[in-house]
């Protein structure tokens, strides 16, 4: 036996947060941007800071619009690898997200240098590099510093056709909504954490986290998807919240429709949640309406932060199988159709 080994680096040993769930919390974050002056908007920037969609959407003339959007944190999971990979999933997410097709990234990198090895770092940088050559993007650049916990992200950059963006805030009474991942990630990555998730856990996991929502591309075409988002770190509930918000609208939603990850409800039931379930609900929880009939651990999931989470669609009814045709024809095989879009006042109602 090797007495003079060191120990497995453990990432996550050096964040107080991981993935998504690093996340100011939203009440935080409105109170924080309450304030801030207003300026000038551009006629140009068809998309800003209004709806809190997942990305800037600018005008470059009547064929092309510029997207772009960054997304980083801290450790998920330990694998240095893997860490990137999640988080370049992640980031290029909010292009898709809009409908757009990524054109190239520029890596954030802020490392704790005396305390990871420059093995390590690169490791992460290899994983998220590995992502880009997926979605077939460079990374052109970037910045990195000295930091106390290890971060790492994109800045990424888009284009699409103005005529076929797709915002979160033009959804239609009527709709149906379909989500294209299952929940659940929030709740691995606090097993993970305490060391209570199995290697079976850990492969779903990362299979989920680092699965580019590329159908965001094809979706962009289908005048029928009037609104889509992506759904990250403040759970199913908030982002579809921002839905109802920017279109003035009510969702509502059937809990047995939605797709979870494997064991995760008795994970819940077990204790594993994270912090920012909690945060969600406290922000936005006035805004919900819960059936007595939903257990704790089920109302746990629909705040859950979802890091490189699924695409959240909502569509004319016609178009729903075509939806999930694409979906399925990119291996999202859990995508579903989860609730209705109905007119009303902007809240989010949840039967059993």
């Amino acid at each position: 036996m090797n007495t003079n080994s060191n120990p497995p680096i453990r990432l996550t040993s050096f964040s107080h947060g991981g993935g998504c769930g690093c996340k100011i919390a939203p009440g935080v974050l409105s109170e924080i941007l309450k304030n801030s002056s207003g300026f000038p908007v551009p006629p140009a920037l068809m998309v800003g800071i209004e709806t809190a969609d997942d990305a800037a959407v600018y005008k470059l003339n009547d064929e092309q619009a510029l997207i772009a959007t960054t997304d980083f944190f801290m450790p998920i999971v330990d694998d240095p690898y893997d860490f990137g990979r999640i988080a370049a999933t992640n980031a290029i997410s909010d292009v898709y997200a809009m409908g757009g097709t990524p054109i190239m990234a520029l890596a954030l990198v802020g490392m704790p240098i005396n305390q990871l090895p420059v093995e390590v770092i690169g490791k992460i940088i290899q994983g998220g590099e590995s992502i880009c050559a997926e979605a077939g993007i460079p990374i052109a650049g970037g910045h990195t510093i000295d930091s106390v916990e290890p971060i790492y992200g994109l800045v990424v950059l888009g284009l699409i056709h103005p005529s076929k963006v797709k915002r979160n805030a033009d959804a239609k009474a009527g709709d149906k909504l379909i989500l294209g991942k299952p929940l659940g990630v929030g709740v691995l990555s606090a097993a993970l954490k305490k060391e209570a998730l199995d290697a079976a856990g850990y492969a779903t996991m990362i299979a989920n986290t680092t699965k580019l929502n590329k159908p965001g591309q094809a979706l962009s075409a289908m005048s029928g998807v009037h609104a889509l988002t992506d759904v990250t770190g403040f759970g199913l509930l908030g982002h579809l919240l921002e839905i109802c918000r920017g279109a003035g609208v009510k969702a509502q939603l059937k809990m047995s429709d939605i797709p979870l990850l494997p064991n995760v409800l008795q994970l819940v039931e077990d204790g594993f949640v994270t912090g920012a379930s909690a945060r969600n609900w406290a922000a936005y929880g006035d805004e919900v309406r819960l059936d007595a009939a939903i257990s704790p651990a089920q109302h746990k999931l629909l705040t859950d932060p979802q890091t490189s989470g699924g695409l959240l669609v909502s569509c004319a009814p016609e178009d729903v199988p075509a939806v999930l045709a694409l979906f399925k024809e990119g291996k999202f095989f859990d995508a579903a159709v989860i609730g209705d879009i109905v007119a009303g006042e902007p809240i989010v109602e949840v039967k059993p």
